[in-house]
C-alpha cells in the first residue's frame, strides 16, 4: 500500500488513491509501504523514477545505498524499529529525492514517520517540497536516535546500581543474576542497533550536503544539514561511550558473580578445614586396637569430646583473626 500527500492551503494532506493511474501531480510526499509491483509501476510513471526493490535495498554497499540517477537522489538508510519492545530491529528505508517531490520505499513501520505525517498535517508552509518533508523526516530520526540513547543510558545506570549497590542493601536478598545479565545484553543490542542506524544517517547527511552545493536550496536548508551532521557526529560518539560502558558492566556483573562463588567455595573450604581435627580424633579412637589405654578410662569419652571441640573452634579463630572470613 502507500500513502500520497498533497499539499492543500496551509497543511499536507494525505490521500488516498483508489486508481493507480490517477495519482495526483501535485504530490508532494509519496510513501510507499510494502508496496506491490503494480503500485511501484504507477509511482514511476508519475515520478519517472525507478523504484528500488527490497534486495536492492538491503545492499551494504554504499555505491548501492548512495547514488543519482537520471537527475534524481537515491538514499537508503538504516533505521530503527520497536525500538520501545524486547525485541528492536532495524528496517532498511530508501529516500528518493527528484524534481521537488519525495518518495520514501519502507517495509516497516518506523515511529519518526507517523511524527512527521501528524506534524505536518497540523501545519506547514504552503510552498513546502519534497527536499523539505525530507529535512523533517531526518530531524525526527535523529531526534528518535537521540532519545532511545538517553533512555537506554538511564537503564545502564539503574542496572549499574543493582550490581554495584552497598553490601547491606544486598544483604538477605538474592540477586538476579540472569535478569541482569539479560538486561544488559539487551541494552548492548539495543545500543548497537542505534549506532548503525546513526551511521547510516550520517552518510546521508553527508551525501545530501555533497549534492546540494549544485542545487538551490535555502540558506536555513544548508544550515539545517550542519547541524545535522553535527547532531549525528555527537550521537554516534555518545553510542560508542555507551557501548564502552555496557561492556565495563558487563565485566563487572561477571566479576561480581565469581566473587560470590569464590565466597561459596571459600565458606566449604573453612568448614572442611574446621571439621578436619575433630575427625582426626574421631578416627583414631575408632580404631579398633586392643591396646588402647584411653578405651578403659572413665573420663576418656568427654575428653576425647573436649578435644574435638577444642580441635575445631582453634581453627575458626584462627581464620577470624587473620580476616579470612
Amino acid at each position: 500500500m502507500f500513502s500520497v500527500f498533497v499539499l492543500s492551503e496551509t497543511s499536507l494532506k494525505k490521500a488516498v488513491v483508489e486508481d493507480l493511474t490517477a495519482l495526483p501531480e501535485n504530490a508532494v510526499w509519496i510513501d510507499l509501504v510494502n508496496p506491490s509491483a503494480a503500485e511501484d509501476k504507477a509511482v514511476e510513471r508519475l515520478a519517472g523514477i525507478a523504484i528500488p526493490t527490497r534486495e536492492d535495498m538491503q545492499e551494504i554497499e554504499i555505491s548501492s545505498r548512495l547514488y543519482m540517477e537520471n537527475g534524481a537522489r537515491y538514499m537508503t538508510a538504516t533505521l530503527m524499529c520497536h525500538s520501545d519492545t524486547d525485541m528492536p530491529r532495524t528496517t532498511a528505508v530508501t529516500f528518493i529525492l527528484g524534481d521537488h517531490r519525495l518518495v520514501t520505499v519502507r517495509y516497516d513501520l518506523p515511529k519518526p514517520f507517523a511524527l512527521v505525517e501528524a506534524k505536518l498535517a497540523r501545519s506547514c508552509t504552503p510552498s513546502i517540497t519534497g527536499e523539505m518533508v525530507l529535512m523533517e523526516l531526518l530531524d525526527a530520526v535523529i531526534d528518535r536516535c537521540a532519545d532511545i540513547l538517553e533512555r537506554c543510558g538511564a537503564e545502564i545506570d539503574q542496572v549499574s546500581h543493582e550490581i554495584f549497590e552497598p553490601e547491606s542493601e544486598r544483604h538477605g536478598h538474592a540477586k538476579r543474576y540472569s535478569q541482569i545479565l539479560i538486561s544488559i545484553g539487551r541494552k548492548g543490542d539495543l545500543t548497537s542497533k542505534v549506532r548503525e542506524s546513526l551511521v547510516s544517517i550520517g552518510r546521508v547527511v553527508t551525501f545530501l550536503s555533497a549534492v546540494v552545493e549544485g542545487v538551490k536550496w535555502s540558506k536555513d536548508m544548508r544550515e539545517q544539514l550542519k547541524t545535522m551532521q553535527r547532531d549525528v557526529a555527537s550521537l554516534t560518539d555518545h553510542a560508542s561511550y555507551l557501548s564502552s560502558k555496557i561492556t565495563f558492566v558487563l565485566d563487572a556483573m561477571l566479576g561480581v558473580v565469581n566473587l560470590e562463588q569464590n565466597n561459596i567455595i571459600k565458606l566449604f573450604s573453612v568448614m572442611a578445614v574446621v571439621l578436619m581435627p575433630p575427625t582426626l580424633i574421631a578416627s583414631i579412637y575408632g580404631m579398633n586396637f586392643k591396646v588402647m589405654p584411653e578405651l578403659e578410662w572413665v573420663h576418656g569419652y568427654p575428653m576425647a569430646l573436649v578435644m574435638m571441640l577444642i580441635a575445631a573452634i582453634v581453627p575458626y579463630w584462627i581464620f577470624k583473626w587473620k580476616k579470612w572470613l
